[in-house]
């Protein structure tokens, strides 16, 4: 039994002041992370009832599971659903698919020895990720619409004598949409792999260099082995989200010749509650999203807990 006169040494003392500290440094982001990602999840109610704005929930009928059930019995909406599922589908694959180009640009770029000209080309292909893309659209109907520099430019070399339809059509609309994304974050998507090469102890270079070893060399025997685990956090956390295409790309691009294959799942989402007004089967769908998505980070992690001995979360 302790005396109780016994004194706390003070560097135990200022060890738990300083635990304190750190737990108050990190409340205001707690407070924020509720705020915004759980207190929301109260919504969830409204696809148990049949509401109709701007009718409080109290006034609206309760409906229990109707709107589930009629996401698998309804012929018309479990069409839609499907292709909405199909287009989800392709864009997280392709996505998933092009996660090494951000890997191999920032090994390429780590190898670019003049500091000023490797700063301005990590600087410069990293700006785009800041841009809106309200902005992005904005740039890209004046390059590609039918009046855009690139049709006027093809139309004048003789290329060309009608426009092509690069914005108002729906052919290879996959691609396009990809192509949109990996421009806008491959610089910032770079950014982690950059920070995981300046952890490598550089004596693993000196020792590769004095053996003669090329810089091909080193980047596949040094460099990518490096990055490997960082790339298969990177990707774990992808698969998890891999329902979760985002809405603001999909949506300033869509037009109606291309709504068909554009259409991702949170698009549709959004376009079933704001602009069907069918607010409870919009949050019916959004529900099982989340669920599946819950899932699927739970199945990524236990299979990163069995090949890599360690968890994402």
């Amino acid at each position: 039994m302790k005396n109780a006169n016994t004194v706390v040494p003070s560097y135990k003392r200022k060890n738990e002041w300083r635990a304190y500290t750190y737990f108050f440094w990190i409340v205001p982001f707690l407070i924020l992370s509720f705020l915004f990602s759980y207190f929301p999840l109260h919504g969830w109610i409204y696809s148990f009832f049949d509401y109709k704005p701007p009718r409080s929930l109290s006034q609206c009928e309760f409906v229990g599971l109707q709107w589930f059930t009629m996401l698998f019995t309804n012929k018309t909406q479990l069409s839609q659903l499907f292709q909405v599922m199909k287009n989800t589908f392709a864009m997280s694959l392709l996505n998933i698919a092009a996660s090494f180009i951000p890997v191999v640009f920032a090994i390429f770029l780590n190898e670019i020895k003049c500091k000023w000209y490797r700063a301005f080309v990590q600087t410069f292909t990293t700006m785009p990720n800041f841009i809106s893309w309200v902005l992005v659209y904005s740039v890209a109907f004046s390059l590609f619409s039918s009046g855009g520099m690139v049709n006027s430019i093809l139309q004048q070399l003789g290329i060309i004598a009608e426009p092509l339809k690069f914005l108002d059509s729906d052919s290879h609309t996959y691609i396009w949409m990809l192509m949109w994304n990996v421009w806008k974050t491959l610089g910032w998507g770079a950014i982690v792999y950059l920070a995981s090469i300046a952890g490598i102890d550089q004596e693993q270079y000196e020792a590769a260099s004095i053996d003669g070893a090329n810089r091909f060399q080193i980047m596949r025997n040094i460099t990518l082995p490096a990055l490997m685990p960082t790339f298969f956090i990177m990707l774990m956390l992808s698969i998890a989200n891999f329902l979760n295409n985002g809405l603001d790309q999909y949506y300033v691009f869509q037009n109606a010749f291309n709504k068909e294959h554009i259409q991702v799942l949170d698009l549709y989402v959004y376009n079933i509650g704001m602009t069907g007004s069918s607010y409870s089967l919009a949050t019916a769908i959004s529900m099982l999203k989340s669920i599946v998505s819950v899932v699927l980070l739970t199945i990524v992690n236990v299979v990163s807990k069995r090949v890599r001995g360690e968890t994402i979360i």
